[in-house]
């Protein structure tokens, strides 16, 4: 049975996402234009080198965005969650998507076409203002991202690695965080091999610090993964 879509009106993400600025006729029309999809683990939503469509918001489920290196190494250089929106850099200069998006669960995206997306943001200023706003954070991950890729040791990216799947992917309440996550998938979050993923990991596991259960990941000790991953800042 197909999933029943949300109403953009009263989608339970509506006051932290891109559109929470919106009036209500405005979310009207976006509901009416707006298609609902569901994505299988590793599914792609969208691949690297189209050209843009529309823009991706994620109801349910986790997704990675990456761009293949040109050794044919996986890089993966965005987690999102449900709430958040994707696509929009490339539709908004343009460009051909430098990245893919694949779901890392079973996942369900709203899907929301170029020519609606363009008409609320010549309309809006608040979206507009909130827009350029999530450009500029985006431009700053990147940027910390490759500062850390260059100065950071692969033990501490490591441990930062584990701790933003915590801060992206923890739901309020649950303690303590736990994650399925391949070590391809891990490897190509800290930029290094998946053989030195695992080494490293059976450390983390030796310490106490995670603990795991086939491709299921516990953090035990989250503050010793903040004074590993911060020992080069």
């Amino acid at each position: 049975m197909k999933p029943q879509a949300p109403h953009c009106q009263s989608c339970q993400f509506k006051e932290s996402s891109l559109f929470k600025q919106c009036h209500l006729q405005e979310l009207e029309e976006l509901n009416e234009s707006k298609c609902f999809n569901s994505y299988k683990k590793g599914q792609v939503i969208f691949h690297e080198g189209n050209r843009p469509l529309g823009i991706f918001c994620v109801f349910s489920g986790k997704v990675k965005v990456s761009r293949m290196g040109s050794d044919g190494k996986e890089q993966i250089i965005r987690l999102a969650k449900k709430g958040d929106t994707l696509g929009y850099r490339s539709l908004i200069d343009n460009t051909k998507y430098t990245a893919s998006a694949i779901a890392l669960d079973e996942t369900e995206v709203c899907f929301i076409p170029a020519t609606e997306f363009n008409k609320l943001i010549d309309e809006n200023v608040k979206v507009s203002t909130d827009l350029m706003k999530m450009l500029a954070r985006a431009l700053g991950d990147t940027q910390d991202k490759l500062i850390h890729l260059a100065m950071k040791p692969v033990r501490e990216r490591l441990a930062e690695a584990l701790l933003l799947l915590k801060s992206t992917y923890q739901e309020e309440g649950k303690t303590p965080f736990s994650i399925s996550i391949s070590r391809e998938d891990l490897s190509s979050i800290v930029g290094t091999a998946k053989e030195t993923v695992i080494r490293f990991l059976s450390e983390f596991k030796e310490d106490g610090i995670i603990t795991t259960h086939g491709s299921e990941i516990t953090i035990l000790n989250p503050e010793k993964l903040v004074k590993i991953s911060s020992m080069y800042d």
